[in-house]
């Protein structure tokens, strides 16, 4: 993961601008890994909004207001692209986003229309937060993709909050997993969708629990797959050469969450606060 960064000054055309990714707390960094190894000349730019985390306990309007301002923040730093890499964010917000910023804007959405596409027993299974599942969104995504397939939609509070805390060994997750999957499995799903970011962080105790007849999603090849297509199309794709730059950014307290976001992409980070609530 490391690199040697190349001069910022070299992004004089728009191309070379770089693509902001946020999410509330440190989940999009699963995002972002995809991002990083798919487009690696492209400049990136992660906000973990860690002092407004987690989004679901907030209200629409909370949601939409918080994401405006760091979409905002993100095209102040001369983002080309944003990708909002919180299933939540998306749901609630990504609409006043798109409407608001004319910039590209892609967002995650739970593979429903691959998954039932891919499933030989007729059950998938969803693994994703009460707001998503609750969503019109995703009700939207079940009736126009389910295709004959049972979607089983399993929410799963508290894995968030134990990713945020980079709490992934099994003697942890394995309780809550266990009570959450376990439904799934009874329902004979031989596909699973993992409906946030944080949880492909908990994939290899899922994957241990699922067993090899379950074929796990995760939805950030996709998103990734947009970014591309859209950078193709519309911003431009970086012009350089050598690797691209990463910055981190966060809203929450540095010495905190800077561990949990090493801990996760496996590398050395120099973390920066920004956006935190005295400012916001």
């Amino acid at each position: 993961m490391p690199f040697l960064p190349r001069s910022e000054d070299d992004a004089s055309h728009v191309n070379g601008a770089p693509i902001g990714v946020f999410d509330s707390g440190v989940g999009g960094l699963s995002v972002l890994r995809h991002i990083h190894e798919m487009l690696p000349r492209e400049d990136l730019i992660y906000l973990a909004d860690a002092a407004y985390a987690p989004y679901g306990g907030r209200s629409g309007d909370e949601i939409t207001a918080r994401a405006r301002v760091v979409c905002g923040w993100l095209v102040e730093q001369g983002a080309k692209a944003v990708v909002v890499a919180c299933n939540t964010a998306t749901v609630v917000a990504v609409a006043s986003l798109r409407a608001e910023f004319d910039i590209p804007i892609v967002a995650m959405e739970p593979a429903i229309k691959p998954a039932a596409l891919m499933t030989r027993s007729g059950a998938v299974g969803v693994l994703a937060t009460e707001r998503t599942l609750a969503s019109e969104q995703f009700q939207d995504l079940v009736q126009r993709y389910a295709n004959g397939a049972r979607i089983v939609a399993q929410p799963c509070p508290g894995l968030v909050e134990l990713v945020e805390r980079g709490h992934l060994d099994p003697a942890r997750t394995m309780p809550l997993l266990s009570r959450y999957l376990q439904p799934l499995l009874d329902e004979h799903i031989d596909v699973l969708v993992l409906g946030c970011t944080h949880y492909p962080f908990l994939l290899p105790t899922i994957s241990h629990m699922t067993g090899s007849g379950v074929t796990i999603i995760d939805p950030a090849v996709a998103v990734t797959q947009q970014l591309r297509r859209r950078l193709a199309s519309d911003a431009g794709m970086a012009p350089h050469s050598g690797a691209g730059v990463l910055r981190f950014f966060t809203s929450g307290v540095p010495d905190v969450v800077g561990p949990v976001i090493e801990l996760l992409w496996q590398a050395p980070v120099q973390l920066r606060q920004v956006l935190a609530p005295h400012h916001a």
